[in-house]
C-alpha cells in the first residue's frame, strides 16, 4: 500500500455509535493507525444496529459498524479495571491522538481525563465528542438525532405550513459532527507537531449542528437581524417563478428541477422544442403563479418520454439545473463514480466481500485503497498487546480477569 498522508499518526479510538467512529474512520482512511478500543463482551452498540447482511443479526455483520470502522485495528479493554487503565496509559505513551465519546465527566471519573493523560504524554491530542459539550447547563443531558434537530432549530423550519414540525431523515448530524471532529483534531495535531503541546478538543454535536452552514444559518441570521422567525414553506410553492421547480416524473423515475432566474427561460424553451417568441406571448409574466401549472405540465410531458438519465444529460447540455433522482442502485452503478473508484470492495472474515464508500477527497497523486476491513471484536489483541510486551500467558490471565 502506498504511503498515506497520515501514515505516521497513531490514534486510540474510544468511541461508539456514529459520530466518533466516523471521525476516526476519516483519519484511518488517510493512513492513520487507528486502534478501536471496545469493552469486552459489550462492544460498540453499533454492532447491534442494521442493516445486517442477509437480514441476519450478527455482531460481526452490521453494515453500519463495518462501514464506520473500515481501515482500523480492534482490541478489547475494560477501562473500569485497574489493569485496563494501566494498559490504556501504556498505549497513550505512544499515541498522537485519543478520541472519546463518553458522557462528559466519565473519563475523569475513570482517572483517564485529559489532565491525567497529559502527564503520560504531553503532546497528546484528546478529542472529546459529546451531545452538548464538556461544560454548561446541558452537558449531562441525554440526546438523540431527534432531540438535536428539535433544539437546533431545524425542525421549527422543516415541514408543511400549518402542520407540526418534522425531523429530516437519517443520522446526518452524527456524520456532520464526526467530520467536524476530524477537522478539529487535525488542527490540534498540527499544533502538537509544530509547537510540541497537546490539548483537548471539545466537540459539541449540538453546536456543530447549530453552527453549520445551510439554510438554518440564513434563518438564524434573519432572526438575529430582524427578530422575525422564518415560516415553513410548502416545497411545491417554493419557486419564485412559474418555471419548473421541484420533482417531476419521467419514464423510469423522477427528476429534480430547480429553475429560479430569468436566464433559464431561453434554455428551457430550447430544450422543450418551443419557439421562445411564441412562449413569451403565451407566458408574458414569468411571475404570474396562476400559470405555473400550465408550464409545469408542458415540462412534465417532455420528461414523460425520456429516462431520468436522458433528462439529466439534455438539461446539463443546455446548462439547466436539473438532475436525475438517483436510487441507491443508480448511485453505486453510475459510470462517473465507477471511473473515480469511489466505491471499493473489501473482504471481511465474517461478512465476506462487500462494497464500501471510499475516499471522500483525494490528495495529490497518492492512490487511495483499503488497508483492512473493520475488525472483529478483539481481533488485534495479540498484535497490539504483544507490541507492549505482554506474553500469550499474560493475555490469558487478562482475559480470565475480564480486562481484555
Amino acid at each position: 500500500m502506498a504511503e498515506q498522508p497520515l501514515s505516521d499518526v497513531k490514534v486510540l479510538d474510544l468511541t461508539w455509535y456514529i459520530a466518533g467512529p466516523w471521525c476516526t474512520r476519516l483519519l484511518a482512511d488517510y493512513g492513520a493507525d487507528v486502534i478501536k478500543v471496545e469493552r469486552p463482551g459489550a462492544a460498540d452498540p453499533a454492532r447491534r444496529l442494521g442493516p445486517f447482511l442477509n437480514d441476519s443479526p450478527h455482531p460481526e455483520k452490521s453494515g453500519l459498524f463495518l462501514h464506520l470502522n473500515l481501515n482500523k485495528r480492534g482490541i478489547t479493554l475494560n477501562l473500569k479495571s485497574q489493569a485496563g487503565k494501566k494498559i490504556l496509559k501504556e498505549l497513550v505513551k505512544d499515541a498522537d491522538i485519543l478520541v472519546e465519546s463518553f458522557r462528559p465527566g466519565v473519563m475523569e471519573r475513570l482517572g483517564l481525563g485529559y489532565e491525567a493523560l497529559e502527564k503520560v504524554n504531553p503532546k497528546l491530542v484528546m478529542t472529546s465528542i459529546s451531545n452538548f459539550g464538556q461544560n454548561g447547563p446541558y452537558r449531562d443531558f441525554k440526546a438523540s438525532e431527534l432531540i438535536i434537530n428539535a433544539m437546533g432549530h431545524t425542525m421549527s423550519s422543516c415541514g408543511l405550513p400549518n402542520r407540526e414540525p418534522v425531523k429530516r431523515g437519517a443520522n446526518a448530524l452524527q456524520y456532520q459532527s464526526g467530520q467536524m471532529a476530524a477537522a478539529a483534531t487535525m488542527g490540534a495535531l498540527m499544533a502538537s507537531r509544530l509547537q510540541g503541546i497537546g490539548q483537548q478538543v471539545d466537540v459539541s454535536i449540538m453546536e456543530t449542528h447549530a453552527g453549520s452552514v445551510d439554510y438554518r444559518t440564513q434563518n438564524l441570521l434573519g432572526y438575529i437581524y430582524t427578530g422575525q422567525e422564518c415560516p415553513r414553506v410548502d416545497p411545491r410553492e417554493a419557486g419564485v417563478s412559474i418555471m419548473p421547480y421541484g420533482i417531476l416524473p419521467c419514464k423510469d423515475g423522477y427528476v429534480q428541477w430547480l429553475m429560479t432566474t430569468r436566464t433559464h427561460w431561453a434554455r428551457l424553451c430550447q430544450i422543450l422544442g418551443e419557439d421562445e417568441a411564441e412562449m413569451d406571448r403565451r407566458f408574458p409574466d414569468l411571475y404570474d403563479m396562476t400559470r405555473k401549472g400550465e408550464l409545469e405540465a408542458m415540462t412534465a410531458n417532455w420528461c414523460s418520454t425520456r429516462t431520468k438519465w436522458e433528462v439529466m444529460q439534455d438539461a446539463q447540455a443546455s446548462r439547466l439545473p436539473a438532475t436525475a433522482v438517483f436510487t441507491a442502485a443508480d448511485l453505486v452503478q453510475d459510470p462517473h463514480f465507477q471511473e473515480r473508484q469511489f466505491f471499493v470492495e473489501a473482504e471481511h472474515r465474517a461478512a465476506g466481500k462487500l462494497k464500501y464508500t471510499g475516499a471522500v477527497f483525494r490528495i495529490g497523486g497518492i492512490p487511495w485503497e483499503i488497508s483492512r476491513p473493520a475488525p472483529l471484536l478483539g481481533q488485534h489483541n495479540a498484535e497490539v498487546y504483544g507490541g507492549l510486551g505482554y506474553t500469550a500467558e499474560d493475555m490469558v490471565k487478562l482475559r480470565e480477569m475480564g480486562v481484555i
